[in-house]
Parts: structure tokens; sequence; C-alpha cells
């Protein structure tokens, strides 16, 4: 006899799965992830490869695809067994209570509950070192959905990782992806990079030499202590280019790393000639699209029409490739063709369409910041400029664009010096924080 529908449902509640993470699960987020995982390595063997098969099955359902969902959480019980080299063990007990929630959800309750048999099974067998703690392999997997789906819970994943590396020692890649929580975390904070987050990573680097994703942000981070990396960059840059070819394989942190430490023109040889290689690989053309936008915002002279040619033509590639991840891109698109000779008209254009486009508060913060510097640069209208950076400061939503257009504004409030000042000065006090 089935249990009844409120024991079902309590005892779903307290599984630890995607279901009850309370991840964020807004659809526009959801298909940029999407697109996003599309893009990671799913060679055999790949050590996330199970974790990476169960948050999307569960993006998957949260968009409604229900089919998908169920073959994604089936590939990542396939995924941990091949890759653990056992048929059961505690590293399913996440996968098991996604598909005791799938089932549950289909309406089939035998099946949801034949699932929390196995979690409690699982649990029974692999007894947590402490009532209030979560077994290693909950925390790692707990801890890398946060840093791959939860940028505002990069700390509290790096503490995961700890938790879990503190209890199992032996898994080489919870240590890499501890230091890259914290290293994340850094990126989204004022104070940067600690001493001991570098040191950190050295260690890391050395007891996982395979991973050269993570050999190019440390290389990066050498760099912006004054090491010169040019020779060491060129070495892993044959390196990159021998593994196949993902997200995960370190070929944009690279090129970030040629733009900043060699030069950008180099960065753009060595997108091409990847591109080259590997002419249908959408993501290679995303990264050779970010080198030209490199290019042609970061130099002091005007360039070549044919690089402009080059970088609209990338870009137009990648917006159409992405559909659901390319805001970022349209308003590069934009700002490229504002700064071509015959390209104005095309610029306000796209601007006027991005204003009128359904988005969500991180797009319209992104946009209105963006919007806002075009207005100021290239439409000479300074005024409606500090209006957008207001539109972007209001909505209580913590972001870099948010946090760069209040820093215009106060600029302006402290220099005292333009009409609106007074008008800014009671736009801030009244400010709400997130």
């Amino acid at each position: 006899v089935y249990q009844s529908q409120t024991t079902l449902v309590s005892k779903l509640e307290a599984l630890q799965c995607h279901f009850t993470w309370d991840l964020d699960t807004s659809r526009s987020k959801l298909f940029r992830c999407r697109e996003r995982f599309e893009d990671f390595f799913t060679e055999d063997g790949h050590s996330w490869l199970g974790h990476i098969y169960n948050l999307r099955g569960f993006m998957e359902y949260k968009l409604g695809f229900t089919e998908e969902a169920q073959s994604f959480f089936n590939k990542s019980t396939e995924a941990f067994c091949q890759i653990r080299n056992a048929d059961e063990g505690p590293w399913l007990v996440v996968n098991y209570g996604n598909l005791a929630w799938l089932h549950h959800h289909l309406g089939d309750p035998a099946e949801s509950e034949a699932y929390l048999t196995k979690v409690d099974a699982l649990m029974n067998e692999y007894q947590y070192p402490s009532q209030d703690e979560l077994h290693p392999e909950i925390y790692a997997e707990k801890a890398w959905t946060f840093i791959r789906f939860s940028t505002d819970k990069m700390l509290l994943a790096a503490d995961y990782f700890q938790r879990a590396i503190r209890m199992q020692l032996v898994m080489v890649e919870w240590h890499t992806y501890h230091v890259k929580g914290l290293m994340f975390a850094s990126k989204h904070s004022s104070t940067g990079l600690g001493a001991d987050i570098l040191e950190k990573m050295r260690i890391a680097k050395e007891q996982d030499p395979e991973n050269l994703y993570f050999a190019v942000h440390y290389l990066e981070h050498c760099a912006k202590k004054g090491e010169i990396i040019k020779d060491e960059a060129c070495k892993l840059a044959r390196e990159v280019l021998r593994n196949p070819i993902s997200s995960y394989s370190g070929i944009k942190p690279l090129l970030r790393v040629y733009r900043n430490y060699v030069s950008v023109d180099e960065a753009i040889d060595l997108a091409e000639e990847v591109l080259k290689n590997h002419p249908d690989e959408r993501y290679l053309m995303k990264c050779a699209a970010l080198c030209y936008k490199w290019k042609i915002f970061f130099s002091d002279s005007p360039q070549k029409q044919s690089m402009v040619d080059r970088a609209i033509s990338l870009h137009e590639e990648v917006i159409s490739l992405y559909p659901h991840s390319s805001l970022g891109k349209k308003i590069d698109l934009a700002n490229i063709y504002s700064k071509s000779t015959n390209g104005k008209v095309k610029a306000k254009q796209i601007y006027q369409e991005l204003l009128k486009s359904d988005l969500d508060q991180a797009g319209k913060q992104m946009l209105y910041n963006n919007y806002a510097k075009y207005l100021n640069f290239q439409g000479q209208d300074r005024t409606s400029s500090l209006r957008y950076h207001m539109k972007a400061a209001e909505i209580p939503q913590q972001s870099i664009f948010r946090e760069k257009s209040i820093k215009v504004l106060k600029n302006i409030r402290d220099k005292g010096k333009d009409r609106m000042c007074r008008e800014i000065q009671t736009f801030l006090e009244n400010l709400q924080e997130p």
C-alpha cells in the first residue's frame, strides 16, 4: 500500500537533492544555463559528469521537458557508476532523490517510493559521520551545483567542499573545486584574492596536473603578481589545443591571459587558429568574438574596416547560436557598430529593440548600465545617460552593473558641477539596498 500523500511529500522534502536546494529557477536563467551547459565537455570518464547530468536533468524538468529530465537523471546514474567503478554508493543519494521527486511529479507514487527506499538503504549503509553533517559526497555535489548555478552562494560552496575534504581526503577534484569556489567568490568581492588563495591554487594545480582550465587560472594570478608568463602561456596554449574543445578546456581564460599579458593580436591569432581547426564549434566562435571585441573596445586607434566586419559577423553568428544567452553579445554588437564609420544608425536600432524586449531584472541592469555609457560617449546625451544609470541602480539586485552605475552617480554628485547633482543626491539617499 502506498504511503499517504502527506507522508510521501514530507519524505521528499527531507531529501538532499536539486529539488530541495532552493535554486533560482527563473525561466530566463534556466535557458541561459542550459546553453552554457551544452558547451560542457561530456566525454566518458569526466569526473563531474554525473553532477553535470543531474543538474541538467533538474533544469530540463523545471523548463517542462520531463522526458529529457528523466534521460539526464538516468545518464547521471550511469556516469556515477562508471566513474566510481561501482553499481551503488553514497554518490547516488542526490541522483535517486531527484528521481524520487521526478516520479512524484509525474504522478507515479510507487516509483517515487522505490527511489526513496533506495535513498534510505544508501543512507543506512553509508552512515554520516554525525547526525548534523551531510555525507561528503552530498556536500561535494551540493557545492559543485552552487558554483555552477548560483554565483551568490560561492562562499557557501567553498565551505561545503572544505567539509567534504575534511571527511574524505582522497578526491583530488574536490580540492581543485574548493579552491575554484574561493577564487570565484573573491572575483565577486571588493577585497580581491588573498595571498593564501594563491598558495592554495599552487597546491591544487600540483595535485591536479591534468586540469588545464585550472592551470590557466593559476598562471593568470601569477601574472597579476608581476611574474613574466609569456613563454608559459604559449606552452600551455599548445597543451590546451591538444585536448577536446569545451568550456572546461581552458581556452577562454587562456585568451584572456594572452590579451592581458602577451598581446590582443596574438589572442586573435590563437582564437582564429583554433576556430580554423574546429569550424563548427559554437563555443570557439564565442571566444573569437570576445577577442575581436577586446581589440575594438580597448584600442586607442581606430580599427580597419575588415577588423570591424569580422567582429560584426562573429557576433551575429554567436547571437544566432545562443538565442537565450546572448544579451551581452547584442550589447557588444551595438557598441561595435557605434564605433564603425557607417554603423551609428544600426547601433541605435539594436539598443532601441533591446529596450523594448522582455528582460529579467539582471538583464535590465546590464542593459541600462551599458546604454547609459553608450548615451554618454556615443550619443553625447549626458542627462539621458545619468537617467539610465539611475534606472540600473534602482533595481534592488546586487550586480557589477548596479555597482558601476552607482559609482558613476556618486562621482557626479561629489564633483558637484552637474545640474542634476541635487536630484542625484536625493536619489542616492533613497536608494534601497538589495
